[in-house]
């Protein structure tokens, strides 16, 4: 279900440089469910190692 290709997509965009051809290329696919659950997974990790790491910095 998930590919190399939409992880590779989602954090190029997360990090914004996303080619506007790859972007219109996601875009035409009608599976955004996808899209969605790994966009959040990585947001959710992403949130998580930054609160561990400001946790580890501060005590």
């Amino acid at each position: 279900m998930f590919s190399p290709r939409i992880l590779q997509s989602v954090l190029a965009a997360m990090i914004g440089v996303q080619s506007e051809k790859k972007y219109k290329d996601d875009f035409s696919k009608p599976a955004v469910a996808p899209y969605l659950i790994v966009g959040i997974i990585l947001v959710i990790t992403f949130v998580v190692m930054l609160a561990a790491f400001v946790n580890y910095l501060v005590p």
